[in-house]
C-alpha cells in the first residue's frame, strides 16, 4: 500500500513538472520585418504605376511591387544580413535607385522561434529623377507594423 502511494506521488510530481515545463511562447508567423513607406509632399498618390525591384546578394533582381496603381503607401521587406538594401523605383518612364543603410541586430525570443533580425536605419541615398527626397521618420524596424519608417517625396510631374 505504501508503495502505491509512493508511485502515485511520483507520478503526480512528474505530471506537475511536465505541465510546468511547457511554454506558451507565441512565435511570430512571419519572421521577416517590413519597412513602411508613406508618400508625402505634392504627390500623395502616384498618378502612374509603381514597380519596385531589389538587388539580391546572388546578383539577381526580385520584384517586390509590380505595377501598383494609386499608391499612397507601401511596405517592403528588409534583408537580414546586408548592411545596405538597394531598391529600384520605376514610375512611368522614370527610374530611381534607393540605397537604405542599416544595422542588423539579432533578436532572440525563444529556442522554439529561432533567430530573427531587427534593424536600425542609419541612412538613405537616392537618385532624383522622379524622387525629390526620402526622409527617415522612424529608424527602428521590428515587428511593430504601425510605424511609418520613411516619408517619400516624389516630384510633381505630368504623365
Amino acid at each position: 500500500m505504501n508503495t502505491n502511494r509512493s508511485m502515485l506521488a511520483l507520478l503526480w510530481v512528474c505530471l506537475v513538472l511536465i505541465v510546468a515545463s511547457c511554454s506558451s511562447v507565441d512565435c511570430p508567423l512571419n519572421n521577416t520585418v517590413y519597412a513602411n513607406y508613406v508618400l508625402r509632399g505634392p504627390v500623395t498618390t502616384m498618378p502612374d504605376t509603381l514597380t519596385i525591384l531589389t538587388h539580391r546578394q546572388d546578383g539577381t533582381d526580385s520584384i517586390l511591387i509590380n505595377q501598383q496603381v494609386n499608391t499612397d503607401s507601401f511596405t517592403l521587406p528588409v534583408s537580414y544580413a546586408q548592411t545596405e538594401d538597394v531598391l529600384v523605383f520605376h514610375t512611368g518612364h522614370l527610374t530611381d535607385t534607393v540605397v537604405i543603410e542599416k544595422t542588423n541586430e539579432p533578436h532572440f525570443e525563444s529556442v522554439d522561434c529561432g533567430l530573427n533580425y531587427f534593424h536600425t536605419l542609419t541612412g538613405v541615398r537616392y537618385t532624383r529623377h522622379a524622387l525629390d527626397s526620402i526622409v527617415i521618420n522612424h529608424n527602428q524596424v521590428n515587428y511593430d507594423a504601425s510605424q511609418k519608417h520613411f516619408f517619400v517625396y516624389f516630384k510633381e510631374y505630368r504623365l
